[in-house]
């Protein structure tokens, strides 16, 4: 097993990953849950694949736990579903003392984790992410949120959790397209600031999408230790780790432009790296070699849904992400593998080229 520590202001804990982890959950975080009452909040697809496992281990080591199902997907990431999950928590009698447990992919941790903030004014939660997206990014750094209609994530909170408890064999009944939208989260840490980790997506891509055991744990690996190590120098987003949002910025827009229905996360992430590369690229930041390493590393990972979206649109998105603060929109832009910039002196000219390049590739 590996353990990667995140240290935080206001908790430290650890990611701890290896394979078969999910059926030693009751042995792994015993200590941790004592004699407390778990609550796994998930989804029907993962709970009928892995709820049993986590729930049999866990009672095998003396933790009773109580199953809570939430509706599936980006569309479900709203308050209405927060007030659903809160009110059958207080049936099921959960008390202050109480821990959620978020099993499931990045919607289900955000979701969660932003339930246990605020449920009594706060209880822990512990991650047990089951997608590529969730285990390499999402259920590391205590943030959560919900989505408006405006904008994604434009409500949440900072809450970290107790542990993260993370099992890449249960990577082997993922989708093909869930499995690779997730590897667009783990190579934006190899461009932010992991050379040899982005080296790997170049060398042994095809291993990657194989979904070689020994080769994905070093993707998780490596991407946690990334994410880890901004989280714990910077964990409420002031400075540094705003560079964890490299992609995010277009890729935002354009789920929300998309109603949340055509793209997954990752996915919008993969065209976000490749508008913020443009946009690097036509600024003089990045230089022509190091942009065509990049576009061909995310467009090595597979076809990227189609988008059809008007230029005047996304700008319109724009002014409603976090990211932007009094009207400047905020870029995390690449200046060499391994080393990003945030800066927000991007000309409306630069992003408009970005969107018509994710237009033309998508039409190709």
């Amino acid at each position: 097993m590996i353990c990667i520590p995140v240290t935080t202001a206001s908790r430290s804990y650890e990611v701890m990953i290896g394979s078969g982890l999910l059926e030693r959950a009751g042995e792994t975080l015993g200590s941790l849950l004592g004699n407390r009452r778990a609550f796994v909040v998930t989804v029907a697809p993962v709970r009928k694949r892995w709820a049993k496992v986590l729930v049999d281990s866990l009672a095998a080591a003396g933790i009773p736990a109580t199953v809570l199902e939430m509706r599936d997907g980006e569309t479900a990431k709203r308050l209405a579903t927060l007030e659903e999950l809160a009110e059958e928590l207080v049936k099921a009698g959960a008390d202050r003392g109480a821990t959620l447990i978020a099993l499931g992919g990045g919607v289900v941790g955000d979701v969660t984790g932003f339930l246990a903030s605020i449920y009594m004014r706060g209880v822990d939660v512990i991650q047990v992410p089951t997608t590529v997206l969730a285990q390499v990014d999402a259920a590391i750094g205590g943030k959560t949120g919900v989505n408006l209609a405006v904008g994604k994530n434009l409500l949440g909170t900072f809450h970290q959790p107790r542990a993260v408890l993370v099992d890449p064999a249960v990577l082997g009944t993922l989708r093909a397209r869930e499995y690779r939208a997730g590897l667009y989260e783990a190579l934006k840490c190899g461009i932010i600031g992991d050379v040899g980790l982005f080296r790997l997506f170049e060398e042994r891509h095809k291993e990657i999408l194989k979904r070689d055991a020994t080769v994905v744990e070093h993707v998780i690996a490596d991407s946690v230790r990334l994410k880890a190590s901004v989280v714990s120098a910077d964990e409420r987003e002031g400075g540094l780790r705003q560079v964890l949002n490299l992609g995010h910025t277009i890729g935002h827009a354009l789920e929300a432009e998309t109603g949340y229905k055509l793209l997954l996360h990752g996915e919008a992430v993969g065209w976000g790296l490749i508008a913020a590369t443009h946009i690097a690229l036509s600024s003089g930041k990045l230089d022509s070699v190091t942009a065509g390493r990049i576009m061909n590393a995310v467009l090595g990972l597979g076809e990227l849904p189609r988008v059809e979206v008007k230029t005047a649109s996304i700008l319109r998105r724009l002014k409603f992400d976090k990211k932007t603060r009094q009207g400047n929109v905020h870029f995390i832009l690449p200046r060499e593998i391994g080393k990003v910039e945030i800066t927000s002196d991007v000309g409306e000219a630069a992003v408009r080229g970005a969107i018509e390049e994710v237009r033309r590739l998508a039409r190709n």
